[in-house]
């Protein structure tokens, strides 16, 4: 018979760390160029900021007062993983907050992304764990054992992202790559960051940006 209450799935396979080493030399808003999946919604935000993470998705859904399936999951996951939280709608209650921040560092977890707010922002701070959030609330989850899923598909920020998926997350925002994408989102981001070095260099030594862009000659053509 089928388990309505919990669902779980095994661990997804890590995406291979020297793709992982090069997207981490990547930003969100360079990518954020060219391709358009993935992002999460803006108010999404980091809790530390400076912080540059990617690793590979792990996935976790639970209800809006419960964080039973939280508490349990985080002894599953590890190094190399970065887990991803659908609160199924709630932007209340957090579910992440100091003790829950001392295991997953414990754990060696990279990092983790709420589709919900955090609580105790100085704790989570102090221990300098890379996360995002909607933003702090003092309202907490409990332990009601109500269910929820592990490694399912699920809805960050506006995002669809499945288990076993990379992430990119920084000062800009937090990004979701499907395995299929990476390849092809790695060579244009490094081919725009080149680009983008380039130009930046040469607005340093004074050209105008609107005639390094194009938009000066798009205006004067307008006005003939």
């Amino acid at each position: 018979m089928t388990n309505l209450t919990y669902k779980m799935n095994p661990m997804p396979e890590k995406i291979a760390q020297d793709k992982l080493d090069r997207l981490a030399k990547l930003e969100t808003a360079t990518i954020g160029h060219f391709y358009h999946f993935g992002f999460v919604a803006p108010a999404i935000q980091p809790v530390i900021t400076g912080k540059v993470v990617t690793g590979t998705v792990a996935t976790l859904a639970i209800p809006g007062l419960d964080s039973t399936l939280l508490h349990h999951c985080l002894s599953l996951v590890g190094p190399g993983y970065f887990v991803a939280v659908d609160r199924l709608g709630d932007t209340k209650y957090a579910c992440w907050g100091g003790g829950v921040t001392r295991m997953a560092a414990m754990m060696g977890l990279e990092g983790a992304c709420v589709d919900g707010p955090h609580t105790d922002t100085a704790e989570v701070e102090e221990q300098g764990f890379a996360m995002w959030s909607r933003g702090p609330s003092p309202v907490t989850t409990r332990l009601y054992n109500t269910g929820g899923g592990f490694n399912v598909p699920v809805c960050i920020g506006g995002a669809a992202v499945l288990p076993g998926y990379a992430v990119l997350a920084d000062d800009s925002g937090v990004l979701f790559i499907a395995p299929d994408d990476l390849d092809a989102v790695l060579a244009e981001g490094e081919i725009k960051t080149e680009r983008g070095r380039i130009s930046e260099a040469k607005v340093s030594d004074g050209t105008h940006l609107g005639t390094l862009s194009g938009a000066t000659k798009m205006v004067q053509d307008k006005l003939g």
